[in-house]
Formats: structure tokens, C-alpha cells, sequence
């Protein structure tokens, strides 16, 4: 299974939401706190393309995006494929 990062925000719904959907897929996940780990919203910025909403999403070195993006890719069947490879 590929590796799964998401940025977050301890008060963000979305990000509430998104990991409800991982863990209620049984998916592991690297969660970073970007107001409490130094450095982690310059690092967000830099993978994300400047996108500074959280949460955003990786799979492996794939962008995802963020909570919308996660549920409409699982909705179109290809989170479990992306997972997967």
C-alpha cells in the first residue's frame, strides 16, 4: 500500500473528514500538524504548489489535493487503485 500523508489543522473539519474516510477505509496515514511542526506549512506550500488549504492530501508522491478531491476520487473508484499500486 502506498504511503499517506495529509497536512491538517487540529480545528479543520475537512480535515476531520478526511481522515474519517482513511481510517474508515483501514488506511494508515502520516498526519502533520502544520501549526504545531516547525516547518511544515513552508513544506505543505512547496509539495502542494502553493496551495495553502488544508487539509492536502498525498498518496506516495501524488498529489491528491484536498478533502473534496479525496472523497471524488474515492467516489470514482480510484482511491483503492491508487492505494494499491
Amino acid at each position: 500500500m502506498q504511503p499517506v500523508t495529509i497536512y491538517t489543522t487540529a480545528w479543520c473539519p475537512y480535515c476531520s473528514a478526511a481522515k474519517t474516510l482513511l481510517r474508515d477505509k483501514g488506511v494508515a496515514f502520516t498526519e502533520i500538524d502544520i501549526e504545531k511542526t516547525a516547518g511544515a506549512r513552508a513544506a505543505m506550500l512547496q509539495k502542494a504548489g502553493g496551495r495553502t488549504s488544508v487539509p492536502q492530501i498525498f498518496v506516495g508522491d501524488r498529489h491528491i489535493g484536498g478533502c473534496d478531491d479525496l472523497y471524488a476520487l474515492d467516489r470514482a473508484g480510484g482511491l483503492d487503485t491508487l492505494l494499491a499500486a
